[in-house]
């Protein structure tokens, strides 16, 4: 373990032998921090964090730190978990959970570039980039492959769909759907997220497909349920069933198109 002398490792917390810890950082006792890890100068992992292996913690970040909920109390606190091969950038501030068991999660191979802050209870998924002060509100869900651009504020309990993008200084206060671009002042439906898609491998016929069910929800004039039950029948698919799901279990409603 290499660890500058001006850290703080509270007696109770465990960290692998493998870490790097740099200075002026705290590890609170109760912290878990997995293998080859990386923690920068200045950062603050709070007791109720369990990382896995190979995150990078870059200087100033807050991991687990307390809800900003006036609610909140100390005995309450659920844990923030983080998977693999994360990247955390400058003053980068993650909350941990207060309102369910499961408390914050973050998944694998996820990069959150400077001051970008994720609010109690949030579910993040895979391979997400969320850019320079980017803002996910308390239970917000984030699927897998999404982009959401800078000054991006979403609303609590709202979700983004797989391989969404959100552009920058947008207000997200309804859920986005899988493969969707947004914009706005009051995020719209405006199109695919072409340049995602291809780069996660969809080709031609499945982004077609993709379309022609968006075509459907948005565009034919039937009431969404029935646009939905005839995208099942005439576009049948993963990405149809993924869009589908996505819709019928919408709380908050979906974005208007734009």
């Amino acid at each position: 373990m290499r660890i500058h002398p001006t850290a703080i490792i509270e007696d109770g917390a465990e960290v692998d032998p493998s870490v790097t810890i740099g200075p002026y950082s705290i590890v609170e006792s109760g912290a878990v921090i997995g293998p080859e890890c990386r923690i920068e100068s200045c950062a603050r992992i709070y007791g109720n964090t369990r990382m896995g292996a190979h995150n990078r913690v870059c200087h100033g970040v807050t991991l687990g730190a307390e809800p900003q909920d006036l609610s909140f109390t100390p005995e309450r606190a659920t844990p923030l978990v983080i998977g693999d091969h994360n990247h955390f950038k400058e003053g980068v501030n993650i909350s941990c959970g207060i309102k369910s068991e499961q408390g914050t999660r973050i998944g694998d191979h996820n990069f959150w570039m400077a001051f970008s802050h994720a609010g109690h209870d949030a579910q993040v998924g895979d391979h997400n980039i969320l850019a320079n002060g980017a803002t996910l509100a308390g239970h917000v869900t984030v699927e897998d492959h999404c982009f959401v651009s800078g000054q991006v504020a979403v609303h609590q309990f709202a979700r983004i769909g797989a391989y969404a993008m959100i552009a920058g200084v947008t207000g997200v206060s309804q859920d986005v759907p899988p493969y969707a671009l947004a914009d706005g002042h009051r995020a719209r439906f405006v199109g695919l997220n072409v340049v995602g898609l291809r780069r996660g491998g969809f080709d031609q016929a499945q982004r077609s497909r993709i379309k022609a069910v968006y075509r459907l929800v948005f565009r034919s004039g039937l009431r969404l349920a029935e646009a939905l039950v005839r995208a099942e029948r005439e576009h049948p698919g993963p990405e149809t069933e993924h869009i589908v799901r996505f819709i019928q279990s919408s709380r908050r409603g979906l974005i208007s198109l734009g």
